[in-house]
């Protein structure tokens, strides 16, 4: 799909399988079960450890191996890197393979560089085991404020005398916050300002409370409803959408349900054919 002119090529079903590709940045949230096109991104950023997040790592790094690809970089929550590792090792020992990547502990806070003025930040998500979420970011130079207007050679001398006469502003293109709890909307200011937020957004209605949604460690449509003021992004993708509901159904719901503040800037990630 494509949002905003950000090409997305996702897969995320609540407790199945959540993998959020991006062609356009080299990496991908959370690798699911692989899908094949994720295979050629060379990068992933997972968001924790349950199986419907990181089940297909395996799968993805033997593949791109036996491709002849680069060795996949993995960004791993800090407090799982022993046990990834560890997993890694026995997969090896299955496998009689190298099974080559790289593997980066990630703690909320921790800026990942992405070259070329492209940047991850990690931000924590809140979860029922530690998560978190990422937020991807360019860095702009422009002319300082006070030159702007000023002669062109004014401009120059001051460049040549040492003076620094550019500013850097840092611009959140798209925020992916995992798997979580609302809090982290009302906690992370680069989730309600990103351009793009790719929400999970598990239970729609009243057929999961607003308390069975939180101890699962999940948002309710409820709780988004709530804080509809605090979203200020250009275009929201509700993701993780419980397999209970169909297609159909989750679009008819948000579009009964969404104020008009949201429902124009508001989709939903649809669920793949239940054949597949």
């Amino acid at each position: 799909m494509l949002l905003h002119g950000e090409a997305i090529h996702a897969v995320s079903v609540g407790g199945f399988e959540t993998c959020i590709e991006l062609p356009r940045w080299k990496l991908c949230f959370d690798i699911g079960r692989c899908p094949p096109t994720a295979i050629r991104l060379p990068s992933v950023l997972f968001t924790h450890a349950h199986t419907d997040h990181m089940g297909g790592v395996i799968h993805h790094c033997a593949t791109r191996d036996l491709m002849g690809m680069p060795p996949p970089r993995y960004w791993i929550p800090a407090e799982d890197l022993d046990a990834f590792r560890a997993l890694l090792e026995v997969w090896r020992r299955l496998d009689r393979s190298a099974l080559p990547c790289t593997v980066h502990p990630v703690r909320p806070g921790d800026r990942i560089d992405l070259g070329g003025g492209r940047w991850a930040r990690a931000f924590r998500a809140l979860h029922r085991v530690p998560a978190l979420g990422y937020a991807l970011g360019v860095t702009r130079r422009k002319l300082r404020a006070d030159l702007v207007g000023a002669p062109k050679e004014e401009i120059i001398g001051r460049r040549e005398a040492g003076e620094v006469i550019h500013e850097e502003r840092e611009v959140v293109e798209i925020a992916f916050c995992g798997d979580t709890t609302i809090e982290v909307v009302e906690r992370e200011p680069m989730v309600r300002h990103a351009r793009i937020l790719l929400l999970e957004v598990t239970f729609l209605d009243d057929r999961v409370s607003v308390e069975r949604s939180r101890n699962k460690g999940h948002i309710h449509l409820d709780e988004v409803l709530e804080r509809a003021d605090l979203f200020q992004n250009e275009a929201i993708l509700i993701t993780h959408v419980s397999a209970r509901y169909g297609n159909q159904e989750a679009h008819d719901i948000l579009r009964r349900r969404l104020p008009p503040t949201l429902r124009d800037r508001v989709s939903v990630l649809a669920h793949p054919p239940r054949n597949t």
